[in-house]
């Protein structure tokens, strides 16, 4: 049942940590991160297994179905060819230019090299979206202005600022799938609440403690690399669990579907688009991790009854961006 504007404002005052760690704050929740906790999730990495929780970044990927995000486009700038083929057949602008100047390096020397390059949002496959990405009332995260945000990017919370801090804590994973049962994902209609969570860790055997980064399977990628149909509706969390993770003090949450909550409005805030997002990124400071591949680490999990993990997620530093692509690296 969707809830109300006032249940959503009121949920806002609660939650909302402007001015916590200052005025000039642009990194929210990750100053729950500290040396100690840090130190804590490097203790985690007692096995040596590690687990790649990014997707691959090519023209398979799931951002294809969706008009306004485009899978990457990989191209060659330089390869084996250009040294003798591109100055034969090529293009006459090519043949005197580029093709010709590598050719003539390679002349009399047995230096080879290929070189390549991407075009791609910046969130098109496994990603953070920065605490810029989203907002309402013309306001930022801990109040700046919105229009603080222009064409040449975005001059308060952008992914950059991220740089200094880093992303490295304990990861934790609630592992929703297997609580519901084997072999399934969360479907449409069945929105993630704050006692399952509670009821997941419990009966993991993990606590959630401040400073972590909770992980969410929602089986929702492995059923994509099965289907490969990136625009089949999935759950996710539901709106409430703002609260949630304001009140267990998390660093980050980040799942392995679209957007990390649930997306039907029948379970959201009547009048509203995504509010956990409006909660999380705007009022909390809290970054959310959308499209994360968490199949082999959610079966390791369930194998060795190990649920935490050291968790290094940083993003690239890309000055003025609202969000950035990641590779995210389980330790365990």
């Amino acid at each position: 049942m969707a809830g109300s504007m006032t249940d959503f404002r009121r949920m806002a005052d609660d939650v909302r940590n402007w001015g916590r760690w200052g005025d000039a704050d642009e990194l929210g929740t990750l100053n729950f991160i500290t040396a100690e906790k840090v130190a804590e999730a490097a203790s985690l990495a007692k096995q040596g297994k590690v687990f790649a929780l990014g997707a691959d970044f090519g023209s398979s990927g799931p951002q294809g179905a969706f008009k306004f995000r485009n899978n990457p486009v990989h191209v060659m700038t330089v390869d084996g060819g250009d040294a003798d083929t591109l100055v034969q057949y090529g293009p006459e602008w090519l043949r005197n230019a580029v093709a010709a100047d590598v050719s003539a390096f390679f002349a009399d020397n047995p230096f080879r090299f290929n070189d390549d390059m991407i075009v791609m949002p910046l969130q098109a496959a496994t990603q953070w979206d920065a605490l810029s990405h989203v907002y309402y009332e013309d306001k930022l995260y801990n109040g700046f202005p919105a229009n603080s945000v222009t064409s040449f990017g975005a001059y308060h919370c952008g992914i950059d600022k991220v740089d200094a801090k880093g992303i490295t804590s304990r990861g934790v994973l609630l592992d929703v799938v297997r609580h519901r049962g084997a072999d399934v994902f969360c479907e449409p209609g069945q929105p993630i609440t704050p006692d399952e969570l509670d009821a997941i860790a419990k009966s993991q055997g993990v606590e959630i403690r401040w400073g972590d980064i909770v992980v969410v399977n929602t089986g929702w990628w492995t059923r994509f690399c099965a289907t490969g149909d990136g625009a089949e509706p999935g759950s996710g969390l539901d709106w409430t669990c703002a609260q949630w993770l304001h009140d267990h003090e998390v660093a980050a949450v980040a799942a392995d579907n679209l957007m990390v909550e649930d997306p039907d409005p029948a379970n959201g805030v009547e009048g509203t688009f995504l509010p956990m997002h409006m909660l999380c990124l705007r009022d909390m400071g809290l970054m959310l991790g959308e499209y994360w591949n968490l199949t082999a680490l959610s079966a390791d999990c369930a194998t060795d009854g190990v649920y935490e993990f050291q968790l290094i997620a940083p993003p690239l530093s890309v000055v003025g961006a609202v969000g950035s692509p990641v590779n995210p690296i389980a330790i365990k």
